[in-house]
């Protein structure tokens, strides 16, 4: 695990910053994977992401991906340019 683990409802959106690297390309065919995994199947994944406090890392059912975030439960959307990385 790259970042210190959060909660979802600890997320704030306004603490979060693009990462050092933009792996957006990198990362999109597991986005769509985590998208899957938690449409169909109800998995979670472990979203790793930069804030201003450092890489965070939240393990949660994805919702939907977009071109440019990334959307979970609650209404909570992560900026693809700060993705670092996603594992299941």
């Amino acid at each position: 695990m790259l970042g210190e683990l959060i909660e979802k409802e600890l997320i704030t959106v306004s603490d979060i910053i693009p990462a050092a690297e933009n792996h957006t390309e990198e990362l999109r065919g597991k986005l769509n994977s985590a998208q899957r995994l938690g449409n169909e199947f109800k998995a979670k994944a472990d979203i790793t992401f930069n804030t201003r406090k450092g890489p965070k890392t939240v393990s949660t059912t994805v919702w939907a991906v977009t071109e440019n975030y990334i959307q979970l439960k609650n209404g909570i959307h992560i900026p693809l340019n700060s993705l670092i990385d996603i594992d299941f």
